[in-house]
């Protein structure tokens, strides 16, 4: 794999041995050996170099990528780089997870059981969800983790009133949450852990006994991915390792002793599939983008043209956002929902 210009600031992977682990030979959740390749791609959003392969379980149906990037790998391309190519349709259809009327969407969920007394938002970033939540929840005390530096930009905001800086799964961290909560909530945040069944464990151990585990995250059984296999927005390589059935999800809370009190894809569907192919197939078909790790950087005229063809392309990908939403007060209810939520209830002592 072709090595980015380096940057001083983090220093980047050269050579595949650097960026992947060794290929698993059985499924990280069932240990079945039973596997078949899902798909083949690249990064098609952010067109940084490299191949990866996504795996699924025959037996139980998880979806992983295979082989998984190392933490050096991982942090490669999850971090920002200068001068790096976005093509703004594909992050704006990206973002519809994260919009305002979502977070509202799973903070009312929350409305049945009470007002909690503490939440901890796992993967909070810049805390967008509880700064929403507590339009519903006022008189909680909400804190949050993240991998990054962002939880403390949010505390200082007053989104947060504890920053977390780590995985939940770290012990220094869990040690200082564990036991505390009302309510946790990993919202499209398992996708992106690298042991996405030790995290639920791990929010589980964060909770108080009869605390609720809100959860809500991708199900790759959805029939948009195997329709449209890696122009799937969803898949996102090489971000998201884990695509979790709800079936494995449930069976794991209900292992643990949790009561499962609402489960469904109906409120948690994201309705960007179709905007989501436009935007990733508009910018695929258009001449490569000017990036850092190039050795050759495309002409002025190359650089002109992707720049005008991909506004002439943008209504194509506002007519497929408008048909998502047309569409999905009937996908909700189909094999085409994308999402699903999940709320449990840990056992009480």
């Amino acid at each position: 794999m072709s090595a980015p210009t380096p940057d001083t600031a983090s220093p980047v992977p050269h050579g595949s041995a650097r960026v992947h682990e060794p290929r698993r030979q059985d499924c990280p959740w069932c240990g079945s050996a039973r596997l078949r390749n899902r798909l083949r791609t690249g990064d098609l959003r952010r067109h940084r170099p490299g191949l990866f392969t996504v795996d699924t379980c025959r037996d139980c149906g998880h979806t992983f990528q295979n082989p998984r990037l190392t933490a050096e790998g991982l942090a490669f391309y999850r971090r920002a780089v200068r001068g790096a190519p976005r093509d703004p349709a594909t992050e704006r259809v990206l973002a519809l997870h994260a919009a305002r009327h979502r977070r509202r969407s799973a903070a009312r969920a929350m409305l049945p059981f009470g007002e909690p007394e503490s939440w901890l938002d796992v993967g909070t970033g810049l805390a967008r969800f509880p700064h929403t939540a507590r339009e519903f929840f006022p008189y909680t005390a909400f804190d949050g983790t993240d991998l990054t530096a962002r939880v403390e930009r949010a505390r200082a905001l007053g989104r947060v009133e504890e920053a977390h800086i780590g995985p939940l799964t770290d012990p220094a961290v869990l040690a200082r949450v564990a036991g505390r909560y009302d309510v946790v909530s990993l919202l499209h945040h398992l996708e992106h852990t690298t042991d996405p069944r030790a995290e639920l464990h791990a929010a589980l151990d964060a909770l108080r006994p009869g605390g609720h585990l809100l959860v809500e995250t991708l199900d790759p059984r959805c029939a948009y991915a195997v329709l449209f296999g890696r122009w799937w927005l969803p898949y996102d390589q090489p971000r998201r390792l884990h695509l979790l059935p709800p079936r494995n999800v449930r069976a794991e809370l209900e292992g643990r002793g949790c009561t499962v009190v609402t489960a469904g894809h109906r409120a948690a569907h994201v309705p960007h599939d179709l905007a989501g192919l436009a935007a990733l197939a508009l910018s695929h078909t258009l001449p490569a983008p000017d990036t850092p790790w190039r050795a050759i950087p495309p002409s002025p005229l190359q650089r002109h043209l992707r720049t005008v063809l991909l506004r002439a392309g943008t209504p194509l990908v506002v007519a497929a956002a408008v048909t998502d939403l047309a569409l999905a007060p009937l996908v909700r209810h189909t094999p085409f929902a994308n999402a699903y939520r999940i709320i449990a209830r840990k056992p009480a002592d």
